[in-house]
């Protein structure tokens, strides 16, 4: 069957262009007017959709690591829950996002990193759901998503292809709609061997029914063009309105500029790979009269003359018609039926 992911009514696939995700993460900074300004943005940039985070804190973490201090230039609490914490959204301000997203006519979805933020993101409908990289190993986790019957992105740093078929294995019998994602757990990647682009190809290969993208955790945008071109139909890039804010992700994110500039390279990537036939265009008429030799008198030839290769030269015209070069053969060895002057065309009909 071909591979499919639609999300709020799009389809992705091999034949179409890049679903553009704007990760927007916790680079918000708690704030719901500086989410909603940024979603505003996204959607200007020209993104398909906006992802937030969504933790229960006091359950994903231990006791001992929620109380824990924090003291890094980063933190918004003196410990690391009270750090966390300022970064969640509740109920009320999740409502005002969705339906702020339906004013912009963007998509809105969250990555869903325990059991029980993903019921918090289900009770509002969210329309897709996203299984970070760490979460990949999580069974459970992806059995409960995936049991809701939405779209599914699934990130895959930092795991074996072992791990990407357990995944595979646990979800697809429940839900058919879901795609992985290659990415690079590392933020961001540095190293440029280390993206291993290729794995697009491997996972297509081993998941002919499963779209597949990227997670990009570049600080550039050439890297997601490169994998549209080996088939990433999905690319996530994370996001901010200025990258000296506060927060571990902001410096390797997107600011407005560069998110417009990758969905402008992703726009014209899918256009420029054409359907892979073979053609000449309409815009190359010009130039090519230009360049292209035409068989022509070599001098004037009277009528009755049987011609020779010696009678015969190639030069550039300037005209869209006339014989080339490959149709030496069908002129040579045969009697003219006109006089020609010199640097005058063949025509098939002058010879016989």
């Amino acid at each position: 069957m071909p591979r499919v992911l639609t999300i709020d009514g799009q389809s992705i696939a091999d034949d179409t262009g890049c679903f553009v995700i704007a990760e927007v993460g916790h680079n918000h900074q708690g704030n719901l007017e500086t989410c909603m300004e940024m979603m505003k943005v996204a959607k200007e940039c020209g993104a398909d959709a906006v992802k937030l985070q969504k933790r229960n804190n006091k359950t994903f973490f231990t006791r001992a690591m929620y109380d824990s201090p924090y003291c890094s230039e980063n933190s918004y609490g003196s410990t690391y829950g009270e750090h966390r914490e300022a970064l969640e959204f509740d109920v009320d301000q999740y409502s005002k996002l969705i339906e702020y997203a339906k004013e912009l006519g963007i998509v809105l979805f969250a990555t869903a990193f325990d059991l029980e933020s993903a019921d918090f993101l289900e009770s509002l409908h969210m329309p897709l759901y996203k299984i970070a990289s760490s979460d990949i190993v999580n069974t459970p986790l992806l059995k409960k998503v995936a049991s809701y019957g939405k779209p599914m992105i699934v990130s895959t740093g930092g795991v074996s292809i072992e791990d990407v078929r357990r995944a595979y294995e646990t979800i697809r019998p429940i839900n058919e709609n879901f795609c992985f994602l290659q990415c690079t757990a590392a933020y961001p990647v540095q190293d440029y061997k280390d993206f291993n682009l290729r794995v697009i190809d491997t996972y297509r290969r081993e998941f002919p029914d499963v779209v597949i993208g990227l997670s990009d955790h570049e600080s550039g945008i050439s890297m997601a063009t490169a994998a549209y071109v080996l088939g990433a139909r999905v690319v996530e890039k994370h996001f901010t309105l200025n990258r000296s804010w506060k927060g571990t992700d902001q410096s390797f994110s997107l600011a407005p500029g560069g998110l417009r500039r990758l969905v402008r390279d992703l726009r014209r990537v899918h256009l420029a790979l054409g359907d892979g036939v073979k053609r000449p265009y309409d815009v190359e008429r010009a130039p090519l009269t230009k360049m292209v030799k035409k068989l022509v008198a070599a001098r004037d030839l009277s009528a009755g003359t049987r011609i020779r290769e010696t009678d015969v030269i190639f030069r550039v015209t300037g005209r869209a018609d006339g014989m080339l070069p490959y149709q030496l053969d069908e002129i040579v060895g045969k009697t003219l039926t006109r006089d020609m002057a010199e640097e005058e065309c063949f025509s098939p009909s002058d010879v016989k």
